[in-house]
């Protein structure tokens, strides 16, 4: 009798359309899941197989890089932790010089979740795989206990092709080599804050999440020798410029007004008192370029969506090796270093 109590139960909490426990036993509502809810919308002939590995060719030289998503709110003004997820495996795949090619999508689902909510995020995920031009080949689903959980979290990794004569690295910065943003900083991490803690503001503020491989590729085809490439997330533009002179032993100098920063998060900033300089971003890149090629790469930069706003920040100095400096709009210096604690907790 307890035994029916309980299916009895079970079946009344799966007509409210949610995620129960049973949904990660491995059995048929796990296939279910995976059937009715993930396939049809991240389909593809190596996914197709379900198979306990993903099996498929290359050649050259590969790329493989991991993360997990913990994002708090999962949905956010300009995308999800869906979205989220394939850019920042993309991007960390195309700032080694990688072409990326398979993703794979592991999501932990604590118990309850709506699985309108959930179809949701897979046609995110979805859609961003589709721009970056990947797939999802292999993947895995869990369920927690409610309560034991935030709601959900995603870990993918992905693959990708280094093509011949690429060597891009946070150690080759040169000095007079020129520093190029791609675009305006801050907008995700003030994104995320303002929707976490309902506050609103006249000016918006939108996640600039996107994958940035395209770009990165056009770069690449304008001039090969790129030395540094990284997309400035946790601890923002100040601790990937800082990553940079500690890696290569130079110094850097940056000038505060070629800095683009939208006007709604500026003012975030200045009410709240953070500085943009640290906070994240998933939708701009920083690359280190010899200064013969810098101009050509810049125009390239702009002819792309997400590189419109580009502009050159500053230059690599073999002065003050490991320090970044920055030359304020009111004329002095200041040292700018990194990030000591987390200005932002679970942006990502």
């Amino acid at each position: 009798m307890k035994a029916l109590a309980l299916l009895i139960i079970s079946m009344e909490r799966n007509m409210s359309n949610t995620i129960l426990l049973a949904h990660g036993s491995g059995g048929k509502m796990s296939h279910d899941l995976v059937q009715h809810n993930f396939l049809p919308l991240l389909s593809n002939p190596i996914l197709n197989k379900l198979d306990d590995s993903a099996v498929f060719e290359f050649s050259g030289h590969l790329a493989f890089t991991t993360d997990s998503y913990v994002v708090s709110p999962i949905f956010f003004p300009g995308g999800d932790i869906g979205k989220l997820a394939v850019c920042g495996t993309v991007n960390d795949l195309a700032m080694s010089g990688a072409r990326p090619l398979y993703l794979s999508l592991s999501v932990i689902i604590e118990e309850g979740f709506p699985l309108d909510e959930l179809e949701t995020i897979l046609r995110s995920v979805k859609a961003a795989a589709e721009q970056a031009g990947v797939s999802i080949i292999t993947g895995d689903t869990k369920v927690v206990n409610r309560g034991q959980a935030d709601r959900l979290f995603i870990n993918t990794s992905g693959i990708g092709i280094i093509a011949d004569g690429i060597d891009i690295s946070g150690a080759n910065a040169r000095t007079g080599d020129k520093v190029i943003l791609s675009g305006t900083i801050g907008d995700h991490g003030i994104a995320i804050m303002t929707q976490r803690e309902g506050l609103k503001f006249e000016v918006p503020v939108e996640s600039d999440c996107a994958p940035l491989n395209k770009l990165v590729a056009q770069m690449l085809e304008t001039s090969p020798d790129i030395h540094c490439l990284r997309d400035p997330t946790r601890g923002g533009l100040a601790s990937t410029l800082n990553e940079f002179a500690r890696q290569s032993l130079a110094g850097i100098v940056i000038q505060e007004d070629k800095i683009p920063v939208k006007e709604g998060v500026r003012a975030v900033c200045e009410l709240l008192g953070f500085d943009p300089l640290y906070v994240a971003n998933e939708g701009k890149l920083v690359a280190i370029v010899k200064p013969g090629d810098a101009d050509k790469v810049l125009a390239q930069m702009k002819q792309n969506s997400y590189g419109r706003e580009a502009s050159i920040i500053g230059e690599v100095t073999g002065n003050h090796p490991g320090r970044v400096v920055m030359k304020t709009i009111l004329g002095p210096s200041r040292v700018i270093d990194m990030l000591s604690g987390e200005l932002l907790p679970r942006i990502c």
